[in-house]
């Protein structure tokens, strides 16, 4: 079977930046997906995205569709064939839509019905008549929260769409997407290269666009000569470039052609937090900062330009010129917030709401504190120095700084009460109690800056839950996904041994609005989290169900349950423990409470079977017990592993429920007491077995 390249691009006004590597994923995944779904065999497939165009190239794509088999099943027997035997319409259409004659039909058995089916062939589609209606599903597809329409166009695209590219070998198909007909000529660079491109054929576009067009397709190709450009600047100035890995991601998104060209500033500026540097270079400009070896900022920046200028110096000029009002406005705005101390600021907070129903920030900050007292012992935290960084732990929102740097809230706090004089470990708290602020993050590194996040992130969830906004699909405005894994990670790593329900319970207490219920919804929520967390991590779903079972709400304590029932599993006896706490369990909800015996009767087994286990049983109950709450589960469970024979050996000889009342009563108790021994670490009969 012949094969050809397939070649589309998708060319538009700029589209958003931080949105461009997505789409790209969904446009390349969308279009495999499609060819696939389609039965059409291909070599590799190759995405391309820049700041006006969404490519990708197809490798030796098949020209036709294999054939097709079909196999439909139609409507019920008993619906095709009246009381004569006669077809009815619902078998004559069914028939016509297949292609065949009724007589053509077979007939399958499914469920408890008897179906008319069909099983033919048809020859494949060309693959040139499948690809339309493949891309535009892909680009139907895409990640876009909001579409926008054009002119009078009703066409519906991000970013207003100027030319299709659709090439499969040297034939341009002719199709129309998005309102636009497709060619077979791109564009260059907006600025260098703005005229019309012929694709000589698909394979042939990345070096086309590079050679004349002034544009590197390729993201990762753009993204590392960005990369190499900008340590070459830094080295030449003496130093080393500050790398953000998002930043580096936004400028290669902004620009087709780059080009690395450093720029300075005044150095009286180098007084300022290095924070706030980074913060101006960075988020407000684009640039990267460049930092001596000893990692102190330095006063020299790189950008990167989308053009190749003639005269370099006017380019350099124009950016520091930019960033110069820029960082004179944060001197300035340091230099006012220094007239105050921190703690000027606190009154403040009563006047800034926080959310209308839950009260100011200031009220907020009241509950954040008192709690935080209360976690301040059970961290090893200092109690009075844990309280005085909640005190100050939202000061800085009303800072001009953070005003015009919303991103550096806490960070300035810091700063500002170190100024002040306040202890270091107060200090270093306000920065940290918003830690972690997303995944991978750092965590607060003293007691007191753990004890002032998990009551700052507490009191939020316990809040926002009290009022009914929980978070719904994507809409999370309040964070409360972040808080949560932050609470999680927060205790989970540093082994923090909290009890999360009674924490839980104390923060909803001190809620202006609340319901009965709101403590376990946050303790579920939280537990959600800790799901997700184990399963992502390589647990199975039935161990946290185990787990989750015992009702135990100390996050540390789960976490070394889950680690002990993950070896457990490992043992051979695992499969065959787990069926029968199956089996118990099954035994014991048939049965009433009344049934089971408060206590083992020894003198009434006289079986040798429940003998043997009400034996092994008396042999390792104390020491199971003392392992379990000395929490030293893997022990517990290697102690009951032993049970096996015993237990095998029970349910192979013992009848449990016997005929005889008093008998069976106390069989139930002796099960009942295998049964609570192995849900002292889990519930075993939520396992495979």
């Amino acid at each position: 079977m012949s094969t050809r390249d397939f070649l589309f691009e998708l060319g538009t006004e700029e589209l958003p930046p931080l949105a461009l590597p997505e789409l790209e994923r969904a446009l390349k995944e969308g279009l495999r997906s499609g060819l696939e779904s389609a039965g059409l065999g291909h070599g590799d497939i190759v995405s391309y995205a820049a700041p006006r165009r969404l490519a990708v190239l197809v490798h030796v794509l098949v020209d036709m569709q294999p054939e097709q088999q079909i196999k439909r099943r139609g409507p019920p027997v008993s619906a095709a064939f009246d009381k004569t035997g006669a077809p009815t319409r619902a078998a004559t259409a069914f028939a016509e839509t297949c292609g065949v004659t009724l007589e053509q039909l077979g007939r399958v058995t499914e469920g408890k019905g008897e179906f008319l089916f069909f099983e033919g062939s048809k020859p494949g589609a060309a693959t040139a008549t499948l690809l339309p209606a493949i891309v535009q599903a892909a680009l139907d597809a895409l990640p876009i929260p909001k579409r926008m329409r054009w002119g009078t166009s009703e066409a519906e695209f991000v970013r207003p769409v100027h030319w299709v590219v659709m090439r499969f070998g040297h034939e341009t198909l002719p199709v129309r997407l998005l309102d636009t007909e497709a060619g077979a000529t791109t564009r260059g660079h907006r600025f260098h290269a703005p005229q019309d491109l012929a694709i000589s054929s698909p394979a042939e576009y990345a070096d086309t666009l590079r050679s004349k067009g002034f544009v590197l397709a390729s993201f990762a190709e753009r993204r590392e000569r960005i990369r190499d450009q900008v340590l070459a600047c830094a080295k030449n100035l003496g130093g080393k470039a500050v790398l953000d890995d998002a930043l580096l991601d936004e400028v290669t998104a902004l620009v087709e052609w780059p080009v690395a060209i450093e720029g300075r500033f005044d150095e009286r500026f180098l007084t300022l937090p290095r924070e706030v540097l980074i913060s101006t270079l960075q988020e407000h400009q684009r640039y990267f900062a460049v930092e001596t070896t000893k990692g102190e900022l330095t006063n020299h920046f790189i950008t990167v330009s989308n053009i190749e200028s003639r005269d370099p110096s006017r380019v350099r000029a124009g950016n520091e010129r930019v960033v110069r009002p820029r960082l004179a406005d944060a001197a300035f705005f340091h230099e006012q917030d220094r007239r105050n101390p921190l703690h000027a600021w606190r009154q403040g907070l009563d006047s800034v709401t926080f959310q209308a129903k839950l009260g100011s920030i200031g009220d907020k900050l009241r509950r954040v504190v008192a709690l935080t007292q209360q976690i301040a012992p059970l961290v090893g935290a200092d109690v009075a120095l844990a309280a005085r960084a909640a005190e100050l732990s939202k000061c800085d929102l009303l800072s001009a700084m953070v005003g015009e740097f919303p991103e550096l809230q806490g960070v300035m706090g810091a700063y500002y009460a170190a100024a002040d004089g306040e202890d270091s470990r107060v200090a270093a708290a306000i920065r940290d109690h918003y830690l972690p602020r997303g995944a991978g993050d750092a965590l607060p590194a003293d007691p007191i800056g753990v004890a002032v996040a998990l009551a700052d992130k507490l009191d939020t969830l316990a809040g926002i839950f009290g009022i009914g906004q929980k978070p719904s699909g994507t809409k999370d405005p309040f964070a409360l996904r972040r808080a949560a894994i932050g609470v999680l990670r927060i205790v989970l790593e540093r082994q923090i041994d909290l009890d999360l329900g009674e924490l839980v319970g104390k923060a909803v207490s001190a809620q202006p609005v609340t319901t009965k219920d709101t403590s376990g919804e946050v303790l579920a929520y939280l537990q959600e989290r800790m799901r997700s967390h184990y399963i992502e991590t390589g647990y199975p779903a039935e161990s946290f169900e185990a787990v989750l079972a015992t009702g135990t709400t100390r996050a540390l304590d789960f976490d070394q349950r889950m680690q002990a029932l993950a070896k457990f599993r490992e043992r051979p006896e695992a499969e065959s423990l787990a069926a029968a706490n199956k089996r118990i369990a099954n035994i014991l909800r048939k049965s009433s409470a009344g049934e089971v015996a408060p206590n083992i009767e020894v003198s009434m087994l006289n079986v040798e079977a429940e003998k043997l286990l009400h034996g092994a049983l008396e042999a390792v109950s104390a020491a199971v017990t003392a392992d379990i709450a000395a929490r030293r589960y893997d022990e517990a469970l290697a102690k009951l592993a032993s049970l096996r024979p015993s237990i095998d050996a029970f349910f192979n000889d013992v009848m449990v429920n016997d005929p005889n009342a008093a008998l069976r009563a106390n069989r139930l108790a002796l099960v009942s007491r295998v049964r609570n021994l192995f849900a002292g670490v889990a519930d075993f009969s939520k396992l495979p077995g």
